[in-house]
């Protein structure tokens, strides 16, 4: 019988590190479809996590349970972000207590210009970053700041969308396939601004197909199976491992 080598006990797994954000055996369904089946992991302050696993995995529909979408239901389990139970809180005090979920559709309100997204993202407190902070991140948004936001380039709506989550004074950064979609030269572009956001000591989850990618980004992996996790690593053990790359990952 060929047994499957077992990379998920470790030194980052969540049972032996204090942590920023404690994920603890959650499970969550759409209906009655099992979708995250006891997952647990933790993320450190100022780190980048990388979530990773092939289509299907359950990548997005963890980072929805975290964000409190309400889709998927989360039924059993713990979430805490800062000594906050966010297990107990709609998506809306969480985003309160500071979770800030870029979600892949990028959601950019139509009929709006950039710089009025911006602005109703801080109609209610907690305020984040300023208008002319954000515009000297994103050099882009600000030339464009009066231009109809739905108008914008593919990569120009991914950088509204995150400006968005920084408008708010966010703890956690939960990023859905920033890559998605977008040419190799605004992927740099997206990349060089994630390594900005995290000099400054934001704690970010990333997920994302493009693996390579995510994975020289991040300090720490956690690689999904069919709704459970199959590693808790630093990304460099993902990058150097080829068996684990070619088992969860294809790549």
């Amino acid at each position: 019988m060929n047994v499957k080598p077992d990379f998920s006990k470790n030194a980052n797994a969540a049972q032996t590190a204090p942590a920023f954000l404690s994920v603890w055996d959650m499970h969550s369904y759409y209906g009655e479809s099992y979708i995250v089946q006891g997952i647990s992991f933790n993320v450190h302050e100022g780190e980048i996590l990388a979530l990773l696993g092939r289509n299907g995995a359950g990548k997005t529909s963890t980072l929805r349970s975290i964000a409190r979408t309400g889709s998927p239901e989360v039924r059993s389990g713990e979430i805490w972000l800062d000594h906050q139970p966010l297990h107990k809180m709609t998506s809306h005090e969480a985003a309160a207590v500071g979770l800030g979920l870029v979600p892949e559709d990028r959601r950019i309100i139509p009929g709006l210009t950039v710089e009025e997204n911006l602005q109703l993202a801080q109609i209610a407190p907690p305020i984040g970053w300023s208008l002319e902070r954000i515009y000297d991140l994103f050099p882009r948004l600000g030339e464009r700041r009066k231009q109809e936001g739905i108008t914008l380039s593919g990569g120009e709506q991914q950088m509204l969308s995150i400006a968005r989550a920084l408008a708010r004074d966010i703890k956690v950064l939960l990023l859905d396939e920033p890559y998605e979609g977008l040419a190799p030269v605004i992927v740099d572009e997206i990349e060089k601004t994630l390594i900005h956001i995290k000099e400054q000591g934001m704690t970010t989850i990333i997920v994302e197909q493009n693996a390579v990618r995510a994975l020289e980004l991040a300090d720490r992996a956690v690689i999904l199976d069919t709704g459970g996790i199959v590693f808790d690593g630093t990304a460099s053990e993902v990058l150097e491992n080829e068996e684990l790359r070619s088992e969860y990952l294809a790549i």
